[in-house]
């Protein structure tokens, strides 16, 4: 019976995550939100398919761990050694100042000091897992703003052990002092992990990878993970930090990607759980009891965390774009509050009520900012950056919009023959970039009429679009061709849908991939056997063949039985056509 229930909680989350994951995803509101959504259905305040959220919310965090395993396997040493200043500077700030300020302001509320402490304590925590997941979902991890979150997060980590004697401190009939052997304790373990992982992990890895079997393999990476996670939880200190610390330090080894892509599938679905799981944790009861209680104070708690974030970020001298991303990534109140609030009320320190209504003040939180980095994402980021375009005082005869590794090929093509040409980008950190290697690159968006006309558009032959968003190159390129039908257009398209759109403009587009898989078709011909002038024939029958059937298939795009008709009696002419070649070749 036990396996059973079991195997029915077990299909109830992944029900629940198949069918609404995608959907959110193709709604564009980002995998988190789904995750978050579908617990709050199967949870035990709506359906109650699941009765008990906190014995999977446990298990789950290890999915965090895992998490910052991978991130600390992408640092090398070096990396994290030049993040030291935001890790402790801004870091540091960010714990200090929120807890200092939310428990003033709490405590103005009439709640007694060490309440708002607890609450304060609460609050200054960020959730690693949604912040890191919502960025490197959305690809934003390696810029400043993520940068800064990343490292932030990682110091909020190192806070565990002083928070927790300060929870001590402030519980009542407590006499707490300085834990020295707390301290030390730490310490060991942190030298502990470093000296193994310098001098006893890679032979022991090499012993294993040696016996040749994969499972084998998996079962050491997670036993690792898992033996790192238990060290640090006996000293007290966050599990995410050692595994990230551990991952920092195998980030140069040899057994770097295979540890990568045994520990990733594994991470992901419990990523996935967790959020679930905190989801499910969300009393809806509660909420719509105390309605105006609960969302009132989680979006003023989020509100006062954004500008305490936005402050520190300019003392840091972050763009307004960037201290924007650090506010709304950081913005809500992590899963360790759900673990200092336990702790309090186990204390005696905040009362059953209190612990009740912040524990829902905390999951609402969470599930704003999936919403907020969607609304970053799509609209402030772009608009909202504080730099403004370039004043553009060229007037050549080409101009190159995206200049990114598509558009720098053209441009490095074009300065070898003397041929200038002028460099649009709206990424500030690549036009910056750009110009330490010695291009003149100009910062706006050139799906713009008054900038195109800054630019010389009326009186240039050639425009080059190299953008990555295949929106925005359409765009330009139907402004572009209603306007100054006489310019020349050279278009990249990322897709075959996207060279249609582009082909109804009468234009020739440039498929992204397409000729690099045709070197890789060749090339692969000739590791099979075939000639070099043989495979060069065949390739170029194929190129032919394949832009023959993209205009046949132009008008007919939106029928999907017509285009399966014509993409099967495309396959059989290509084989056809590659027989008559070859039997026409053959002496």
């Amino acid at each position: 019976m036990g396996s059973s229930h079991f195997l029915v909680q077990a299909a109830i989350y992944l029900s629940s995550a198949i069918f609404l994951v995608p959907l959110f995803k193709r709604l564009g509101l980002g995998s988190v939100l789904g995750y978050l959504l579908a617990g709050v259905l199967i949870g035990p305040y709506a359906l109650k398919l699941i009765p008990d959220p906190k014995q999977v919310l446990q298990f789950s965090e290890f999915g965090v761990v895992l998490m910052l395993f991978l991130i600390g396997l992408e640092l090398e040493s070096q990396k994290v050694w030049q993040l030291r200043k935001i890790l402790f500077g801004l870091g540091g700030l960010q714990v200090l100042s929120t807890l200092a300020l939310v428990s003033f302001a709490v405590h103005l509320m009439n709640f007694a000091w060490p309440i708002a402490i607890v609450i304060g304590m609460g609050v200054a925590m960020s959730s690693t897992a949604i912040g890191l997941t919502s960025l490197t979902e959305k690809k934003l991890l390696a810029s400043p703003g993520g940068q800064a979150s990343f490292a932030t997060l990682l110091f909020q980590d190192l806070s565990v052990i002083p928070l927790f004697m300060l929870l001590a401190f402030i519980a009542p009939n407590t006499k707490a002092g300085f834990d020295l052997w707390a301290v030390v304790k730490a310490i060991a373990a942190i030298a502990a992990i470093i000296f193994a992982s310098r001098t006893l992990l890679r032979p022991i890895m090499r012993m294993v990878a040696q016996t040749g079997i994969r499972e084998i393999f998996v079962a050491f990476s997670l036993l690792l993970v898992i033996a790192v996670s238990l060290a640090m939880q006996f000293v007290g200190l966050s599990m995410a930090l050692g595994t990230f610390l551990a991952g920092v330090l195998l980030a140069d080894s040899e057994y770097k990607y295979e540890l990568r892509l045994d520990i990733e599938p594994v991470k992901g679905l419990l990523l996935g759980l967790f959020f679930i799981a905190v989801g499910m944790s969300v009393d809806i009861s509660l909420l719509a009891h105390s309605p105006m209680i609960i969302f009132g104070f989680a979006a003023l708690l989020v509100f006062t965390k954004m500008i305490i974030l936005m402050g520190l970020g300019r003392l840091f001298n972050y763009s307004f774009r960037d201290r924007l991303l650090y506010a709304v990534t950081l913005s809500q109140i992590g899963e360790f509050a759900f673990v200092i609030f336990g702790v309090a009320l186990s204390q005696h320190t905040i009362p059953r009520e209190t612990y009740n209504i912040s524990n829902a003040i905390v999951a609402v939180s969470m599930l704003s900012t999936p919403i907020l980095l969607l609304i970053y994402n799509r609209y402030v980021s772009i608009q909202c950056s504080e730099r403004p375009k370039d004043a553009i005082n060229e007037n050549n005869a080409v101009i190159i919009a995206g200049f990114g590794r598509f558009g720098q090929i053209v441009g490095r093509v074009l300065q070898a023959k003397g041929i200038a040409a002028t460099f649009i980008d709206n990424d500030p950190n690549q036009v910056d970039l750009m110009r330490e290697f010695g291009w003149r690159c100009y910062y706006g968006d050139a799906s713009r009429l008054d900038l195109l006309l800054e630019a010389g558009i009326a009186k240039a032959k050639l425009f080059v679009i190299s953008v990555n968003d295949p929106v925005a190159a359409l765009s330009m390129a139907k402004l572009v061709k209603e306007r100054w039908p006489e310019v020349a257009i050279v278009v990249r398209a990322r897709s075959r849908t996207d060279a249609f759109d582009l082909r109804d403009l009468a234009l020739n587009p440039i498929r992204e991939t397409f000729y690099s898989a045709l070197e890789a078709a060749r090339q692969a011909l000739l590791a099979v056997g075939e000639t070099s002038s043989s495979a060069t024939k065949i390739i170029q029958l194929f190129e032919q063949h394949d832009l023959e059937r993209l205009k046949a298939s132009q008008n007919i795009r939106q029928d999907k039985r017509a285009l399966l008709s014509m993409t099967a009696k495309g396959r059989e002419d290509l084989k056809a056509l590659l027989l008559l070649e070859k039997t026409l070749t053959e002496p």
